[in-house]
């Protein structure tokens, strides 16, 4: 695909100042959903007792990387186009443990007042024929610069910690063989996705039962005081009397 450049020197500032614009406002998109990530993870390190959040990675796409996409897709070669038709420039992928910290996790990020979602893929509930299971969103947040505001896309991907590693074997064995890998080893990654979807179920079912005995635990400590090291069981009527107490005062 040829371009015309031109050779005036105003237009080529010019040009290179809408380029500079055009590829930090991913950049500073990233810093915006990073940051909200950030929050979150920080929320729930302190105030809650587990965190869903195992890793996060963020990655903008190189001009090259979007003129190639650009070409695959037949878009016309221009910034508005790019803007619009290519939505995973700015990507960032959040791993956790388990299945339902997923949806919990998208929940979070799309209830928040700034977030827009675009488009939900759920790769979890209806996995690629190739066995690749995530759960991808499209959003687009403001971004506040000197003289504009835009509206910038971003893509996440939220996946447990067995559904990422199955994506970055695949990803290298793809590599490898210059995408063009033999039947049975295609067959071979299917089953081991198929395994990856088993064994997040069970770990799943593990967190299940985890939070029933801590939440039982939890009660059994309600009844318990400890002052001076020494356990003091609390009856069920004097709870009550501070239930009321807490009650009048205004704190329950």
């Amino acid at each position: 695909m040829e371009v015309s450049i031109p050779l005036d020197f105003n237009q080529m500032k010019e040009i290179k100042v809408e380029l500079t614009r055009f590829m930090m406002s991913y950049k500073f998109a990233l810093h915006e959903v990073m940051t909200k990530i950030d929050i979150l993870k920080d929320e729930f390190q302190y105030i809650h007792d587990y965190n869903p959040i195992e890793h996060v990675n963020s990655r903008i796409k190189s001009p090259e990387s979007i003129l190639e996409k650009v070409n695959r897709k037949g878009y016309n070669l221009s910034l508005q186009t790019i803007r619009e038709q290519i939505r995973d420039i700015a990507g960032i992928r959040i791993t956790c443990s388990f299945i339902s910290d997923i949806y919990e996790i998208s929940r979070m990020i799309q209830q928040q007042n700034d977030v827009k979602l675009i488009e939900c893929k759920d790769y979890i509930q209806h996995p690629k024929p190739n066995g690749y299971q995530s759960l991808h969103l499209i959003i687009q947040i403001p971004i506040f610069m000197s003289d504009r505001e835009e509206h910038v896309y971003v893509e996440i991907q939220i996946r447990t910690i067995a559904m990422d590693f199955w994506a970055s074997l695949e990803h290298k064995i793809y590599y490898k063989y210059d995408n063009e890998v033999p039947s049975e080893l295609k067959q071979e990654l299917k089953e081991a996705a198929d395994q990856v979807a088993q064994l997040d179920k069970k770990m799943e079912n593990l967190q299940k039962e985890m939070k029933e005995i801590r939440k039982i635990n939890e009660n059994k400590s309600i009844q318990k005081l400890v002052i001076d090291t020494e356990d003091i069981k609390v009856p069920e009527d004097f709870l009550k009397a501070a239930l009321n107490d807490a009650g009048k005062k205004g704190m329950v």
